[in-house]
């Protein structure tokens, strides 16, 4: 069974479960989450503003605190501990390149941005990526 786990989460509801999911399905898991800030949009604004940072390092950790905050939460409420890691970028090339130092990837089938724009689809496009380019399993969790 999978024990060193990749958990990517942003703040949807699907990332929540993923956790929870390998927190609950794994037997003693060191659990990883990863967090992606900087990614472009649209109009360019969270990459433009971080990039504008005078320490980009310390700003996208502060970016990612509030997700690694109910991250430890909801480990405290099932009396397990993670690890949490901060990427900066493209969120399917981030959660790619580190993949491989696990066993597995546990992630929600949709992020924040696509959970209203594709309810129809069985996967969103970020995991629909990791789910072909990861050289470790990847499990997607609705």
């Amino acid at each position: 069974m999978a024990t060193r786990i990749l958990v990517p989460m942003d703040d949807s509801a699907m990332a929540e479960r993923a956790l929870e999911y390998a927190i609950e399905t794994c037997v003693d898991p060191e659990i990883t989450v990863l967090h992606v800030v900087g990614s472009a949009t649209m109009m360019m604004g969270d990459a433009v503003s971080l990039a504008l940072e005078d320490d980009v390092d310390a700003a996208a950790r502060k970016r990612a605190e509030p997700v690694f905050e109910r991250a430890r939460r909801l480990a405290a409420d099932h009396d397990t501990e993670i690890r949490t890691v901060v990427a900066v970028g493209d969120p399917s090339r981030a959660i790619v390149n580190r993949a491989g130092e696990y066993d597995t990837v546990v992630m929600g089938s949709h992020g924040k941005h696509s959970e209203d724009v594709t309810r129809g689809f069985l996967i969103g496009n970020v995991a629909r990526k990791v789910f072909r380019r990861s050289p470790v399993a990847v499990t997607t969790v609705r």
